[in-house]
């Protein structure tokens, strides 16, 4: 079994913020794959669901960025699921927006939901980053990670990278990280100019 995990803040002032990206993935893969309805279970909601023909479990922290790890302890102690075989999604300040990358292991770069994960269970599980681009100066990271994407982004690169993610997933969940990248970058390439044709 695999936990799918989609980092957030919960409550509608949050939504649409740059910090949610992680839960509007998580929404989309819900519906991609007709999960269950959410349940409030673990200090999160819980869906559950089929892909590629496996029981899957699909995660939204409710406590907040700061204590995800907590949501993320209690389910996968649970049902004793090893931190390899977690995944969690999440924005990446150091990425351009719409840049997808995802590995299993390494730092937190500063990011407060995989700090508050890493302390609670280790490492070792991977993550799917997206790109949501940096204001520039240090100062200002907080109040644009809690900034809602601006219109021409959520209909611009948004909502292609949440589908191409959602839809591709089974990649990384088959330990495929090469090709779960590749296939999102093709989903989300722009159309050849006239140029390139």
């Amino acid at each position: 079994m695999r936990l799918i995990v989609g980092l957030g803040n919960p409550g509608a002032r949050y939504a649409r913020n740059r910090h949610n990206i992680g839960f509007v993935v998580a929404d989309a893969v819900a519906r991609r794959w007709q999960f269950s309805p959410y349940r409030s279970r673990f200090k999160g909601e819980l869906a559950e669901g089929t892909i590629a023909g496996e029981r899957r479990l699909l995660l939204k922290p409710q406590t907040f960025m700061n204590d995800s790890g907590e949501a993320v302890l209690a389910a996968m102690s649970f049902f004793k699921i090893p931190p390899g075989d977690i995944v969690v999604v999440h924005d990446e300040l150091d990425l351009k927006p719409g840049k997808v990358r995802v590995k299993r292991g390494g730092g937190n770069a500063g990011h407060n939901g995989l700090r508050s994960i890493d302390a609670l269970i280790g490492p070792d599980y991977w993550r799917i980053r997206i790109g949501i681009g940096h204001p520039g100066v240090r100062d200002l990271v907080m109040p644009y990670v809690l900034q809602n994407f601006a219109a021409d982004e959520a209909d611009g690169w948004v909502a292609p990278v949440v589908d191409a993610v959602a839809e591709t997933l089974p990649l990384v969940l088959a330990g495929d990280a090469a090709g779960f990248m590749s296939e999102v970058a093709r989903r989300t390439a722009p159309p050849p100019t006239k140029a390139e044709e």
